[in-house]
């Protein structure tokens, strides 16, 4: 298993530079098409006068010029940083980025974002939100920590629960396991028993078969999941986390599993995420 296309979601706001590089190093590394991606929208001006409806359209159309405007801007510089260096392609979009990031991540094996404030992060009409897009894509989604312009992906752990979402993302990170120099499951056990050392295990036998070997770390705490969890990942100092994602959409916000917004909010993370 490889990855051979990956959509990479760029913001309309601020340097792209920074995770344009790490796309390009991660399709070097798969052989893959690299997809440039950027979508933003315009919220519809609010007016309560019918006279005003006029100037609140012509308000409209200009923010959305300003953002066509952007699109082809960010698309010239992506294609200068990438240079030729891997296979591209282009994808620019005036739409809600949840909506445009999911529905296009058909395109892609693996989808690659970032964020700067966690589950939740920013402007709705400018920025994709990585808790939506994990849950709502159906792909994997490689959270990127914020700021970062490598992904070495050596030292990688996989948060363990016996879960389909834990299995699946297992299953979706083995080509970035496959080029790691340490893997490590780790399991939280409140509850001691076999079920959880036959799961983990069976992980294990899983990766091997795939020629990953993979050390197993439990962790035996009643204390909060996510948070023994940040203190395991920093410190062997992951430089990738694999988890399932758990949630909900409820009335017009997600709502996680502890684990899950534990790592969403991890900004200095890489996190890779399947649901």
């Amino acid at each position: 298993m490889s990855y051979r296309s990956i959509l990479l979601n760029l913001g309309i706001d601020g340097s792209i530079e920074p995770l344009t590089r790490i796309g390009i190093d991660l399709a070097k590394r798969f052989d893959a098409k690299l997809i440039g991606f950027c979508a933003a929208d315009a919220p519809l001006p609010v007016t309560m006068a019918p006279e005003g409806a006029a100037i609140a359209a012509e308000i409209w159309e200009q923010s959305k010029d300003e953002i066509r405007q952007r699109l082809g801007s960010i698309r010239s510089e992506f294609e200068s940083l990438v240079a030729g260096a891997v296979k591209t392609d282009w994808r620019g979009t005036i739409e809600n980025p949840d909506h445009a990031v999911a529905r296009s991540s058909r395109l892609a094996d693996l989808v690659v974002t970032t964020a700067s404030q966690g589950a939740s992060t920013g402007d709705s009409y400018r920025t994709a939100d990585p808790g939506s897009l994990v849950l709502r894509a159906g792909r994997p989604i490689l959270v990127v920590a914020h700021g970062a312009a490598d992904l070495p992906a050596r030292k990688i752990v996989v948060a363990w629960k016996d879960t389909r979402e834990a299995r699946r993302a297992v299953a979706d990170a083995l080509p970035l396991m496959a080029m790691a120099s340490e893997v490590t499951i780790v399991a939280i056990d409140h509850n001691p028993d076999d079920w959880l050392s036959d799961s983990v295990n069976d992980a294990v036998s899983f990766l091997a078969d795939h020629d990953i070997k993979a050390r197993t770390e439990v962790i035996k705490t009643e204390d909060d999941d996510g948070n023994r969890l940040i203190d395991f990942l920093a410190s062997v100092r992951a430089e990738l986390v694999v988890s399932g994602a758990y949630g909900h959409s409820r009335v017009r916000e997600w709502v996680f599993g502890g684990v899950t917004r534990s790592l969403l909010d991890e900004a200095w993370l890489h996190r890779l995420m399947s649901s």
